[in-house]
């Protein structure tokens, strides 16, 4: 028999991937769990493994071609008792356990994904790539009015909810795979004549696709509100001053970011709404009682956030390593699905570069987004007196739908009070 491999779903909204490259071709042996591809997508690059063994029959895309989840990556001959339990297998609907090299979840291929044994390729059986719902659709009335105010057919949507409903987030995935993709992984210029002026084209890479993608989902659900501060954090800028040597000797940097990540989590543990979700679809608030903060690492590509895991129960060495760990990866493209899944709260630190407020956007479907600003020195008032400081702005931007004014002004005076007396940080 021959078993047709679809590019899997890998997660975390990643509908599609570009071939970096091949380890297989026509003809050549492969066992179940070998890795035949190397596939390039916006926010992690990994290796596809076969799901069987056996024999290649045919490979589905050329190197620098982007392809979207489902398509068609190999045809693999599978011979005697093992293809017959193949297709007893594609029955099934559990999700085949995951094998070794590949970043989350494989969906068992369907019954479809089978074709006799012959010279017959893909290209004689469409039905085996796609086909269309053709019921009406049920949908919850939010959704609806989304895929109204989109101009989307809702029926052409395949629900996942209840009952097969369709819910909002199918109607944004489906939004996202009708974007079109240019053939080549690498970005193209062109330079045009324009009433004698030149102007010049750029392809949008898969990360910057990504980012605009994200940040209109964010503005279009999200009903942003932002809050604006200062903190006086002389005395955190002490402890890590003297501390800095130390951590160096231990192949640590150490910034100002562990020490905010901590308060973060602390004060998030306080004020649970702001790590919260709304499922706006079920009307329901989701409490995270686990505290994974985001990280934006500016690289060449654009912007990636990598996440810290379980910031409440680390220490600041360990945030900082961590931290130091994933923006090394951000940069050198190397960071995998875990390395990006499952944040609750996002943090971008611009001030490292320049800029004190700004109006940071809601990493969606998070509820919240802190912005650090650049650390100055100006004159405060201490004990009456006016003395020189060292001030921090914060800018924090969050989802007014479910956070309200009153507790953003006391989650952000907890965090500042954390930053103003960081021995506090280890006395919890």
């Amino acid at each position: 028999m021959r078993y047709i491999f679809n590019f899997p779903d890998i997660g975390e909204g990643l509908d599609e991937g570009t071939i970096a490259e091949w380890y297989v071709q026509k003809g050549q042996k492969i066992e179940a769990g070998e890795p035949i591809v190397n596939m390039e997508t916006d926010k992690v690059v990994t290796d596809i493994p076969s799901p069987k063994s056996g024999v290649i029959v045919a490979t589905y895309g050329k190197i620098g071609e982007t392809i979207r989840v489902g398509s068609p990556l190999v045809e693999i001959e599978i011979e005697g008792v093992e293809g017959e339990a193949a297709v007893a297998e594609a029955n099934k609907t559990e999700p085949v356990e995951e094998a070794a090299g590949v970043v989350g979840t494989l969906e068992v291929a369907s019954n479809a994904a089978f074709l006799p044994s012959g010279d017959e390729g893909l290209e004689n059986k469409p039905s085996v790539v796609e086909g269309k719902p053709t019921r009406k659709a049920l949908a919850t009335p939010v959704a609806r009015a989304m895929a109204k105010e989109l101009g989307v057919d809702i029926n052409q949507i395949r629900g996942t909810g209840p009952s097969g409903r369709v819910t909002t987030q199918d109607i944004e995935n489906y939004i996202k795979k009708q974007t079109t993709t240019p053939s080549a992984a690498q970005s193209v210029t062109q330079v045009v004549e324009t009433s004698g002026a030149q102007v010049e084209y750029e392809n949008l890479t898969q990360i910057r696709k990504t980012i605009a993608r994200n940040m209109t989902q964010s503005k279009h659900n999200a009903a942003h509100m932002s809050v604006f501060d200062e903190v006086e954090v002389s005395e955190l800028v002490r402890i890590r001053s003297k501390y800095k040597s130390v951590f160096a000797e231990k192949g640590v940097k150490l910034s100002y970011l562990p020490f905010i990540l901590r308060a973060l989590a602390m004060s998030l543990k306080y004020h649970k709404v702001l790590n919260s979700q709304l499922d706006l679809d079920n009307n329901r608030i989701i409490y995270k009682k686990y505290y994974n903060i985001g990280i934006a690492v500016d690289t060449e590509d654009g912007l990636v956030v990598p996440v810290v895991r379980n910031v409440d129960r680390l220490s600041i060495i360990e945030i900082a390593r961590q931290i130091n760990e994933i923006s090394e990866k951000a940069r050198n493209r190397k960071l995998t699905l875990e390395d990006i899944k499952d944040g609750t709260f996002t943090v971008t630190n611009y001030g490292s570069i320049g800029g004190q407020f700004a109006v940071p956007v809601i990493n969606y479907p998070q509820v919240g987004i802190l912005g650090v600003g650049r650390l100055i020195e100006k004159p405060v008032i201490k004990n009456g007196e006016i003395t020189k400081g060292m001030v921090l702005p914060l800018s924090l931007s969050v989802d007014h739908r479910i956070v309200d004014g009153g507790e953003v002004a006391r989650f952000l005076n907890r965090l500042m009070s954390y930053l103003e007396d960081p021995i506090s940080l280890i006395m919890e």
